[in-house]
């Protein structure tokens, strides 16, 4: 029995990214190729699959870590705001796009609420450790 805590961090995010994209159950908004992820960067994202590669990241942390909330999530994804002259601040990821990737992981079964926070289900469990033992064997192959 392979979980997501066996596998390489950036492989399993890759493969599970690739698996909501072939679902095609994930909507996408029609923002998405306009928004910035945070208020701290320039632009938006150039991958073209961000979407589904953030996703895959958000499922990866409500896995390790039950009834997350929002805000742990985007202190997880803050990154260093340039101010010029001015000294570097954290600044948190945005929680309006991180609400979103959550709505839609709950429509497709992966997380569901428990009081302020997001566990994973029984079904996402099963879900992410398909995919970790696909990973896995992947990486043992070569």
């Amino acid at each position: 029995m392979t979980t997501v805590k066996d596998v390489r961090p950036d492989e399993f995010i890759r493969a599970y990214s690739k698996h909501l994209k072939r679902q095609g159950k994930i909507e996408i908004p029609k923002w998405v190729d306009i928004v910035k992820t945070s208020t701290a960067n320039e632009l938006s994202p150039l991958d073209p699959d961000w979407y589904y590669v953030k996703c895959a990241s958000i499922a990866r942390k409500v896995y390790l870590h039950p009834h997350i909330g929002v805000g742990f999530i985007a202190r997880s994804y803050s990154s260093r705001k340039n101010n010029g002259v001015a000294r570097e601040h954290t600044v948190a990821a945005t929680t309006g796009i991180i609400r979103n990737m959550l709505a839609q992981l709950e429509k497709i079964g992966v997380v569901q609420k428990v009081g302020k926070g997001r566990s994973i289900t029984r079904v996402g469990q099963q879900d992410l450790d398909r995919i970790a033992g696909q990973v896995r064997e992947a990486s043992e192959a070569q």
